[in-house]
């Protein structure tokens, strides 16, 4: 129960993904001004900012392609995927914790709240004991 659990918190996420790209872009020049896009002292134009907001949905999109790919191996069963996701909730976790202690930043339902939830989620469900044995069945002892 808890491996469906896990695998399908992470499609959450990567709905959630898609729901926060999905706000950017609608508010792109709005999130595009609060940067210094500069590059040699230049100001980019609209163009290049457009470019950037491309090239910002392919490394998203990518990313929630291989989550979603990881998600539906941990739902097969299988362990690597698994421990991949937590490896990375755990990055996650600690680069929002850093980022908090180090730099001030604020944790707001409308930044990293709702993916730092769903991280200690997934964490939760899949290191537990029997998300393990489930996960590693077919292994010889």
């Amino acid at each position: 129960m808890t491996t469906v659990a896990g695998g399908v918190l992470v499609m959450l996420r990567v709905v959630a993904g898609i729901v926060w790209m999905m706000a950017v872009t609608f508010d792109w020049k709005r999130v595009s001004g609060e940067f210094d896009l500069a590059i040699g002292g230049l100001d980019l134009s609209e163009d290049e900012r457009s470019w950037g907001l491309g090239v910002l949905w392919l490394v998203v999109g990518a990313m929630l392609l291989a989550d979603l790919v990881l998600a539906v191996f941990i739902l097969l069963g299988r362990n690597w995927p698994r421990v991949i996701v937590m490896v990375l909730s755990t990055i996650s976790i600690a680069s929002s914790f850093a980022a908090w202690w180090a730099q001030g930043q604020e944790i707001h339902v409308s930044t990293t709240l709702l993916t730092l939830s769903f991280d200690i989620l997934v964490l939760l469900a899949l290191s537990s004991r029997s998300a393990a044995a489930y996960a590693r069945r077919f292994e010889r002892r």
